[in-house]
């Protein structure tokens, strides 16, 4: 006698993204498993008395979203600040700081998080807004920050003699003193002078992002940067059992990490709960185009005397890769610029020349612009191309800088998910919230949707289909969870998400009117409209 369910959702448009079966009409689930996916029909075996049953009412069911590239602590924290990034102009921003500032009075700082580039002019119009308290903006995409004059000062680089290490830029003026605009490691110099959060003011931001998270039908998410101190912030919030979105975290390998440090990787990856776990490292390869910190290979088109080095030398990245490899690490690439990519293509052959050749899925994020002869090396290799595609500028017409720093002739090489997808790479999607918003269909409206910016580019948009499947089996593919989540087939993680509408009858350009209205993670509703 088949097992009785606690939760059947049925009269769904079910996309399973299991590739013998792809299309349901039902789901039972009994305790945090799915124990069927099939007919309307079939599903009446599994249902009881006490079985809660959910009208789908032809609306879409898919796995829960994977996001592949979060910065889940960092986000947490900075919802915290004064939020900018909806500001068009400097007014947007006088009133959002001026509001801040007066909401919070006691505190010593004025932060604010999420501006878009071109915005902010200098360090002397945030001292008209706030003339009193120190004030330190960062950009949406974390590689540029502005700051006022009292926060420059106290930190020693108002004035010429102290520089930022490694790639990091204070942008003076003609007369050598510091403009408000600090790129890459520059901005730490202001940054480590901020009040430090309390581990329960922490906690409670942590919980507060997880709600709003679990609301879009996010249900896993793949976090970018972290250490143990970390990873054990989510392990706390498991054991207490307020933890409803599960958690990867990498380590985060800086130019200064030794051989040694990685221990602590090594460390994290004994860790392995059914939300929080370890397993992985991070490296930062280059910095972002709108900042000149890309690593490219040929000059920035708005500005040849840009030749950014790169973050790690190809022996460097090299050297650390394979001894992360070594310890049976997964490894995580940022790379933006073309020059990047191959850097870190070039770097994973060589680690399998090395150590020998595994499965290690290790991954390239973001590939903004890829050269046409690196894109067969990502199945020859077996790496994973994790994009977030709400990164592209949806039409050339917006105004955003990012076009215009990368030049025509490589337009046709950007965002080029459709010619990575058809090189026969897996393909994992994400937001890289805080960068982006989290929400899966602004990222699949932008993929659906996103404009040519030349009518001879290549058009490299996806389908709903490969969207939903970057986001679901294949996002578990790419943390080794294939076989457990991603899906929704018998045995499998109860981690799924009801939508509004039927994804599949929507016209692509109204993909933006669909929204959860059910989020279900480890059998349990955790969001419902």
């Amino acid at each position: 006698m088949p097992d009785k369910a606690d939760i059947i959702i049925n009269n769904a448009r079910v996309f399973t993204s299991v590739e013998s079966n792809p299309d349901a009409e039902a789901v039972a689930i009994q305790g945090k498993y799915i124990i069927y996916a099939g007919t309307n029909e079939g599903v009446k075996n599994f249902q009881s008395e006490s079985t809660r049953v959910i009208d789908g009412k032809g609306c879409t069911v898919t796995p829960g979203f994977i996001d592949s590239h979060f910065h889940l602590l960092w986000g947490s924290i900075w919802m915290g600040s004064a939020q900018l990034y909806e500001a068009k102009d400097m007014n947007d921003v006088r009133e959002v700081l001026k509001a801040f500032a007066e909401q919070n009075k006691t505190s010593a700082w004025v932060d604010g998080r999420g501006i878009k580039y071109g915005i902010i002019p200098s360090r002397k119009e945030l001292d008209e807004i706030v003339p009193d308290r120190p004030v330190y903006i960062n950009a949406y995409d974390g590689h540029t920050s502005w700051a006022n004059t009292k926060a420059l000062e106290l930190a020693g680089i108002l004035q010429p003699g102290k520089e930022a290490p490694g790639v990091g830029v204070i942008v003076r003026d003609e007369n050598g003193l510091a403009t408000g605009e600090l790129r890459e490691t520059a901005m730490g110099l202001v940054s480590e002078l901020l009040p430090a959060t309390s581990d329960a003011r922490k906690r409670e931001l942590l919980k507060m992002a997880i709600k709003k998270i679990n609301s879009t039908g996010v249900t896993s998410v793949h976090n970018m940067n972290g250490d143990l101190d970390e990873l054990m912030v989510y392990a706390a919030l498991e054991d207490a059992g307020e933890m409803t979105l599960r958690v990867y975290t990498p380590y985060h390998i800086k130019p200064e990490t030794t051989e040694q440090n990685l221990a602590e990787a090594a460390e994290m990856a004994k860790i392995q709960g059914d939300f929080a776990r370890g397993g992985a490292v991070k490296f930062f390869m280059d910095g972002v185009w709108e900042s000149y910190t890309a690593l490219n290979l040929e000059p920035y088109a708005d500005n040849p005397d840009a030749k950014p080095d790169g973050i790690f030398s190809a022996e460097h990245f090299t050297r650390m890769a394979a001894a992360s490899d070594k310890l049976g690490l997964q490894i995580f690439v940022h790379c933006c610029g073309d020059g990047a990519v191959r850097r870190t293509l070039d770097g994973y052959e060589a680690v399998q020349h090395l150590n020998g050749k595994r499965d290690s899925r290790h991954r390239v994020e973001h590939i903004e612009v890829i050269h046409p002869d690196d894109l067969p090396r990502f199945k020859e290799l077996d790496v994973i191309a994790s994009m977030q595609t709400s990164h592209a500028p949806f039409s050339i017409s917006e105004g955003d800088v990012w076009p215009a720093r990368v030049g025509k002739e490589r337009w046709k090489k950007s965002f080029a998910w459709r010619d990575i997808k058809n090189a026969g790479a897996h393909l994992a999607l994400g937001s890289d919230w805080t960068v982006a918003p989290f929400d899966p269909m602004i990222n699949l409206h932008v993929a659906l949707n996103r404009e040519l910016w030349s009518p001879t580019d290549p058009d490299q948009r996806l389908t709903l289909e490969e969207c939903i499947l970057g986001y679901t089996r294949d996002a578990a593919y790419a943390e080794f969870k294939e076989n457990e989540k991603g899906q929704i087939k018998e045995n499998y993680l109860a981690d799924l998400v009801l939508f509004s509408h039927d994804l599949f009858a929507l016209p692509q350009e109204d993909i933006l009117t669909a929204k959860a209205v059910m989020t279900i993670v480890d059998g349990k509703v955790v969001f419902e409209a």
